[in-house]
């Protein structure tokens, strides 16, 4: 059995140890070349990234004040934190009304992704619009550096990141060129390239799909 101080203690080794590596890397003389290596070796993994956004923060909170928006977060996790767990997503962070999973494949993150719209969807039937979920999703794919279960860094998570939370209007799916690369080819024809990529991505691409 885990002990219940398990996570704090792997999670703060970790941080703690890529704090002391990016330390070393400021010294005068150090071999930065090698010292990248050591911290890629050591907190090197790939995984499929996800960020969402609830979409409409700003003009919901002007209008209806931060108490009813706390409550739609509040909702779109308890409606999609099952979804998630349904799906091996890994939550690892919750800001605000976004949040940061990671998947080990990315047809995993992709079936997700359209589960989670198909819940939100689902959420909004009968409810007044005010109260609608309207999920925003980017996904990157690609080596990353994972540190514990708090956080994860690299171009891919950037890229997944501007998708999400600044490019994706309500109930889209977007996805980094990356991302497109892994998936099969027969998914990849539902796929349709954006005019502009976020820094770090060479394309961007939005799925087209439709929700029962």
């Amino acid at each position: 059995m885990f002990s219940p101080y398990a996570r704090s203690i792997v999670t703060s080794a970790s941080a703690s140890r890529l704090q002391q590596l990016i330390e070393e890397r400021t010294h005068a003389g150090t071999d930065k070349a090698a010292l990248d290596k050591r911290i890629w070796d050591l907190f090197g993994e790939e995984w499929a990234v996800m960020f969402t956004d609830l979409s409409g923060f700003s003009r919901r909170v002007a209008q209806f004040g931060i108490i009813h928006f706390l409550q739609t977060i509040h909702e779109s996790m308890r409606i999609l934190t099952p979804v998630l767990e349904n799906h091996d997503g890994v939550l690892l962070k919750v800001e605000a009304d976004s949040m940061l999973v990671i998947f080990r494949h990315p047809e995993r993150a992709l079936a997700c992704s359209l589960a989670m719209q198909q819940a939100c969807k689902q959420y909004n039937v009968g409810r007044a619009a005010e109260e609608h979920i309207l999920l925003c999703i980017g996904l990157g794919w690609g080596q990353m550096l994972r540190v514990g279960d708090t956080d994860v860094f690299g171009p891919e998570v950037n890229a997944a990141s501007k998708l999400g939370e600044d490019t994706a209007r309500a109930g889209e799916i977007l996805v980094t060129d990356r991302f497109r690369g892994a998936l099969p080819a027969s998914v990849r024809n539902d796929l349709v390239r954006l005019a502009e990529a976020p820094a770090g991505a060479d394309a961007a691409w939005q799925l087209t799909y439709k929700l029962a």
